[in-house]
């Protein structure tokens, strides 16, 4: 019979999509379910499963329609609620096939269709909010999901709503390098990161190589920069370095994120969830630039802590200039101790668990034991 029970393991469906800030999360969470035995499926659009790649592959991948108003024209944004419609009747018709035990949303439109669906069928479901400030799709079902973990604290939740902290949760490859040892910059060669999100990496690519070249040449002979650039940045990038004489690698993307974060003495960076948590985890002195097109100015909130445990330097980006960033970063590459005290304070607040303490509240939500082998 449809939907019915077998013994067969408890299935989770995380339901997430639009970028990668919702994404990793949401792997981190599948890594964390698989190893207690679930079985999970991805629930996600066309352009969210194209950041799956990483994902392991014994999740399962359900791609359903889904859609957002910020984009496209009048024709395609009349078309929004029948799209959306589309992916309820999917993912519905999915979860009466084979019905989970529990459907997690991260956020983003493409995790519409998934919930809506669960709260139709009746099935637990729970949320998590990588932001200090709820998202649009999150704050919609705030009040329709059984509980809602939060990965920045505190968070901004409407009236009535009660969030459990339970932090944003890290990849395994981020995890594995928790707490790396933090060599102080010096006079010897020097990482430098830099890193933007699909939304926010152009005035990084204004912005910094040109402040890099206001540096010393004593200074600047010692850098060695990794840059994410959008690919259509990546010539005027590497030619700006190229210029000023530094060594640099640009890339639109880094497979080895963490090993970079891990070897890096400064990273310069918009301030998103992900980012925020994997600089808190694995402990390293960073220059944030929060996205000022953000409309709940969430990126500033997720700031706050790092800037709190004086692990972060924040530079809005009215006042992000070549020359406010070179003073910024000679700042703290001039003085080793205060690196130091910048990367250990990161760690103050990382919270390398959190794909744990939310696996343990998606079991509990799910009425399964806390744990179970794998």
């Amino acid at each position: 019979m449809a939907g019915r029970r077998t013994g067969r393991a408890p299935l989770a469906v995380i339901a997430a999509g639009g970028t990668g800030g919702h994404m990793f999360p949401a792997q981190a969470l599948a890594e964390a379910l698989l190893a207690r035995g679930w079985r999970v499926a991805l629930s996600t659009d066309d352009r969210g499963a194209r950041y799956a790649g990483n994902f392991p592959e014994a999740v399962a991948r359900r791609v359903v329609p889904s859609a957002t108003p910020a984009r496209g024209g009048l024709g395609e944004k009349l078309m929004v609620p029948l799209r959306i419609a589309g992916g309820v009747l999917k993912a519905a018709g999915g979860m009466l096939i084979d019905r989970p035990r529990v459907v997690v949303g991260f956020g983003g439109y493409p995790a519409i269709p998934a919930l809506t669906a669960a709260w139709l069928l009746r099935v637990p479901r729970l949320i998590h909010e990588q932001n200090g400030v709820l998202g649009r799709v999150n704050e919609v079902f705030a009040r329709r999901v059984q509980a809602v973990a939060c990965g920045a604290w505190p968070t901004q939740l409407p009236g009535g709503v009660a969030g459990m902290h339970v932090g944003n949760p890290v990849r395994d490859s981020v995890r594995e390098r928790a707490r790396s040892p933090y060599i102080p910059p010096g006079d010897y060669p020097m990482s430098l990161l830099v890193i933007g999100g699909s939304q926010g990496a152009r005035i990084l690519s204004d912005v910094v190589p040109p402040a890099l070249a206001l540096l010393g040449e004593d200074l600047r002979s010692h850098l060695r920069v990794a840059h994410q650039a959008r690919p259509e940045d990546l010539e005027r990038v590497e030619d700006a370095y190229a210029e000023a004489g530094i060594r640099a690698e640009v890339a639109p993307f880094f497979d080895d994120i963490a090993r970079r974060f891990s070897e890096a003495q400064l990273v310069i960076a918009r301030s998103g969830a992900s980012t925020v948590a994997d600089l808190a985890v694995i402990g390293r002195p960073s220059i944030l630039v929060p996205l000022a097109a953000a409309i709940r100015d969430e990126q500033t909130a997720n700031a706050r802590a790092l800037l709190k445990a004086e692990a972060a330097v924040l530079i809005p980006e009215r006042h992000f200039t070549a020359e406010a960033l070179a003073e910024q970063v000679e700042a703290v590459l001039t003085n080793p101790e205060a690196a130091e005290r910048m990367a250990a304070g990161a760690l103050t607040i990382g919270i390398p668990d959190a794909a744990e303490r939310l696996a343990d509240l998606v079991a509990d939500i799910a009425g399964q034991p806390p744990a179970m082998p794998a």
